[in-house]
């Protein structure tokens, strides 16, 4: 179910193009990316969702990216969130660089 009420069948083609975006000239495999689709619509499945809202696939997509690649993350999550400023775009990277401290397989995003 969408943000504004309509349904719609997940549409996988979507979702990748969704994730292909996000990593536009990211060095990330058309293959991972291909692999995260089909973990995010197993997840679904293995929920028995027969009708989930779309905030929950976005949520998904997020944390797939998050794991893939931190810059298609915060590309993702400033559509996704639709960021209005700045000041937005700071907060969301002061918190991905706080989670990949605690991370240790998480590079850093910037070098003190």
């Amino acid at each position: 179910m969408k943000r504004d009420g309509t349904h719609e069948t997940i549409n996988r083609e979507k979702l990748f193009r969704g994730l292909v975006k996000a990593c536009e000239k990211r060095p990330v495999s058309m293959d991972r990316l291909d692999r995260a689709v089909e973990e995010i619509l197993a997840e679904l499945h293995k929920d028995h969702i027969l009708e989930c809202p779309s905030d929950m696939i976005g949520k998904k997509v997020m944390d797939k990216l998050h794991s893939i690649d931190p810059v298609a993350y915060v590309r993702y999550v400033s559509v996704y969130r639709k960021f209005e400023d700045v000041s937005e775009f700071i907060r969301e990277i002061q918190s991905l660089d706080t989670r990949s401290h605690s991370d240790p397989m998480q590079r850093a995003l910037f070098r003190e």
